[in-house]
């Protein structure tokens, strides 16, 4: 099993935050502008492993040289199924430097995006707190 699939199906999401590149790019499913940055990704990570529920990787891909991983995942978010995948890039060193997500369908995404939203203040707060 990958070290990060492993990481957040056992909700070691210190182990997760060690998986960052310093200069890891977050491209969220709901919000345009990317993060920048290991401690917003991160904090970001955190909030999200609280509003998913049974989160569940169901298919893992990769290409040959393993710099590159589709995560897909089942979840529920405020009684809403989802679906989503996780695309990670891994730099030279083996962090996660490029980390976008997609979930579907719209109603999931729109929980999604109200869910974190109301958390928004903490993540921010936590990120500021850890650079």
């Amino acid at each position: 099993m990958h070290p990060f699939r492993k990481a957040v199906e056992t909700a070691d999401m210190d182990a997760v935050a060690a998986l960052l590149a310093e200069n890891v790019v977050f491209t969220s499913p709901v919000v345009f502008k990317p993060y920048e940055g290991r401690a917003i990704t991160a904090a970001i990570l955190r909030a999200v492993s609280q509003v998913l529920e049974d989160l569940t990787y169901t298919r893992e891909i990769a290409n040959p040289d393993g710099r590159d991983h589709a995560f897909v995942f089942t979840a529920t978010v405020d009684g809403k199924q989802l679906t989503g995948c996780d695309f990670l890039h891994f730099d030279e060193d083996g962090r996660i430097d490029d980390f976008m997500v997609m979930v579907r369908p719209l109603s999931a995404a729109r929980a999604l995006s109200e869910a974190m939203g109301a958390r928004f203040e903490q993540i921010a707060e936590e990120a500021a707190g850890a650079e």
